[in-house]
């Protein structure tokens, strides 16, 4: 199985899809971001002056989701059905741990969604914390499960 990406000249296109069954499915998409212990007391204690960082971050991952096909170039526009975003901060590891769950019933996957959400959350947490931390890490941005569709069900081991 090759990449479908590609026209019969080698071209760069979007897939068409409207031949497929529109079925329900579901993307789980799941990322970290690793901060120093005073970065993260910040973030708990909503001492930020930039306001809320965890809300903020998850408002951005959900208006991400939703434009995911504004950015990634062959990403079909999709009725999303639900989306969930989970900040979930770890003071053990002076972590945040991301996870983004999309769904929507149609005839392509929900997977960029999912993973465009946690990025951009990510992203946000990085943006509003650089002016107290410059080394922040965004780490294991990845598709953790996907059901529906042809391809079937797949979770990350």
């Amino acid at each position: 199985m090759g990449l479908s990406h590609f026209n019969k000249d080698g071209r760069a296109k979007m897939v068409d899809v409207s031949k497929k069954s529109s079925t329900l499915r579901e993307a789980v998409a799941c990322g970290t971001v690793y901060v120093n212990a005073d970065t993260l007391s910040l973030i708990l204690h909503g001492e930020s002056k930039k306001g809320d960082i965890l809300a903020v971050a998850q408002i951005a991952g959900i208006m991400a989701a939703k434009r995911t096909s504004d950015i990634i170039p062959m990403c079909h526009p999709v009725a999303i059905t639900g989306i969930d975003i989970h900040l979930s901060p770890d003071e053990n590891r002076n972590a945040i741990d991301i996870t983004a769950t999309v769904r929507c019933r149609g005839e392509t996957g929900v997977e960029m969604e999912a993973l465009t959400a946690v990025s951009a959350a990510a992203l946000t947490i990085y943006d509003m914390c650089k002016v107290v931390q410059k080394d922040i890490e965004i780490s294991n941005i990845r598709l953790d499960k996907k059901s529906g569709g042809k391809s079937g069900d797949y979770e990350y081991v």
